[in-house]
């Protein structure tokens, strides 16, 4: 008889999970409170970082089933959410998701529906880059500035190049600019 474990997740400590694990239990899974992991981080967090998801790894055996109410419980990003999929799969643990039918995950059907959300986040990602850079075209070509305004003006970066010829250290130079080692650097570079 394999193991069942759910993993409730929420982003803030004013929620709570009790939610995820009531639609658990309506769903027909009889999950061993001592079996049930609840936290509170957020689902940008990779979930293999995070604490209580990381000792439920620990814990899983091959045969076992994890139990998550919605896919975004195991995280935001798609290609950790398959990673993490994998992952367990490759230990033997069936993952299922009830906002998706409760299908098991690691099974075929649940693997392709793995590669299409994959492929949608994929393409969402792509679209985002091809908008972006859209963008940073159009204000190119308006003639705006692009990037952080230099944290030096023209005339100290010129200061700056002088004194390192002379001698001046990164740190010094960097404390009486009020600026980083590396922005020192770049001005050296940039002359």
């Amino acid at each position: 008889m394999p193991r069942l474990f759910a993993y409730c997740r929420v982003s803030t400590a004013d929620q709570n999970t009790d939610n995820q694990i009531r639609e658990i239990e309506a769903a027909g899974f009889a999950v061993d409170r001592k079996r049930v992991i609840t936290e509170t981080v957020s689902g940008s967090t990779p979930a293999l970082e995070r604490k209580g998801f990381a000792r439920l790894v620990d814990r899983f055996e091959a045969g076992d089933v994890l139990v998550v109410s919605k896919l975004d419980r195991l995280g935001r990003n798609a290609m950790d959410v398959r990673s993490t999929i994998e992952r367990l799969d490759r230990d033997g643990v069936r993952v299922h998701c009830l906002a998706l039918g409760g299908v098991d995950l690691t099974s075929a059907a649940g693997k392709m529906t793995m590669g299409v959300i994959a492929a949608v986040a994929e393409f969402e990602r792509d679209l985002l880059v091809e908008r972006t850079q859209a963008g940073l075209s159009r204000a190119k070509a308006a003639g705006k500035a692009l990037g952080r305004p230099p944290s030096l003006s023209a005339e100290q970066q010129g200061a700056i190049r002088l004194k390192r010829k002379d001698g001046a250290s990164l740190g010094a130079l960097a404390k009486e600019y009020g600026v980083s080692r590396s922005a020192i650097q770049r001005t050296e570079r940039a002359g």
